[in-house]
C-alpha cells in the first residue's frame, strides 16, 4: 500500500505521545477558533467546527480549552485572526506535495515554509503546480481489531462511502467529500472508533522513494508536521515500511 497510508499511521501513533500532544492542541485549538470565526460557534450548523470538536475531544483535549478556542473565534474572547492558506511544492525525487495552513502572517509562513523544503532537498512551486494530482476525499482508518469486516463494509456503504480496503492492521474507507459527515456520524453510533478521521488530499499517482531520497523525506515530513502554522501535510510518495525505522 501507498506511503501515504503508512505515514498517516505513524503520524497518528506519535500522535498519541506526551512529546506530541502540545503541538497537536496548539493546532486544534487554531482549527476550532478558524472554523467558529469563519461559519459561527455552533457546531450543528457548521461542520468544520463540529470535526474539529469531536477530534479535540478524541485527543482528551479539556472542555474548558475547547470553548475559550471557540469563544476566540466567535470574538467572546479576544483572539488572533487567522486565514487558510494552501501551499504547493515539491520534495525529493520530484514528489508532489501539498500543504494546507493556518496563518496570521502570510509573508512570514511562506518564507518559513520555503526555507523548510529548500533545507530539506525540496521547493516550493506556484499554487496549482501540483494540486491537480490528489483528489479531496472523506477518509478514514479503523483497526482491524476494533471492528468486525462485515458490519463495519455494510455501516460505511449505507451512509454513502465510496469504498473499503485493507492496508496492513487496518481497514481504509473512502467517501466523497460531502459524505464524509454522514460516515463519520454512522461509524460513530455503531461505537466504531477511528484512527484517522478526516477529509484528505488522496494522491491519484505514487513515487517511489528508496535510500537517501526516502530518509530525507521522512525528515521533510516531519519537519513540516511541525511547523505551527501547518495543520495538514499531504504527498505522493511511496515508501517501503522498512525505511520508516531507520528516518
Amino acid at each position: 500500500m501507498s506511503g501515504h497510508s503508512k505515514w498517516h499511521s505513524i503520524k497518528h501513533k506519535k500522535a498519541a505521545t506526551d512529546s506530541k500532544r502540545g503541538r497537536i492542541f496548539t493546532r486544534l485549538i487554531k482549527e476550532m477558533t478558524a472554523a467558529a470565526r469563519m461559519g459561527g460557534g455552533d457546531p450543528d450548523a457548521n461542520p468544520r467546527l463540529r470535526l474539529a470538536i469531536a477530534t479535540a475531544k478524541g485527543a482528551n483535549m479539556p472542555a474548558e480549552n475547547i470553548k475559550r478556542a471557540v469563544m476566540r473565534g466567535t470574538g467572546e474572547l479576544p483572539g488572533v485572526s487567522y486565514e487558510d492558506v494552501n501551499y504547493e511544492g515539491y520534495g525529493p525525487g520530484g514528489v508532489a506535495i501539498f500543504m494546507e495552513a493556518l496563518t496570521d502572517n502570510r509573508n512570514r509562513t511562506v518564507a518559513e515554509i520555503r526555507h523548510v523544503l529548500s533545507k530539506n532537498g525540496g521547493n516550493l512551486g506556484e499554487t496549482g503546480c501540483v494540486g491537480w494530482m490528489f483528489d479531496r476525499k472523506g477518509y478514514f482508518v479503523i483497526e482491524k481489531s476494533a471492528a468486525d469486516e462485515e458490519k463495519l463494509l455494510e455501516t460505511a456503504l449505507s451512509a454513502g462511502a465510496d469504498d473499503m480496503r485493507e492496508d496492513g492492521d487496518n481497514f481504509e474507507i473512502l467517501s466523497a467529500p460531502e459524505s464524509f459527515e454522514t460516515v463519520r456520524t454512522a461509524l460513530e453510533s455503531e461505537n466504531i472508533p477511528t484512527v484517522v478521521a478526516e477529509v484528505s488530499m488522496m494522491p491519484q499517482n505514487y513515487v517511489k522513494l528508496e535510500g537517501k531520497h526516502a530518509q530525507t523525506m521522512l525528515k521533510l515530513m516531519e519537519a513540516l508536521e511541525d511547523h505551527e502554522d501547518i495543520q495538514n501535510v499531504w504527498s505522493n510518495f511511496d515508501i517501503d515500511e522498512s525505511e520508516f525505522g531507520e528516518a
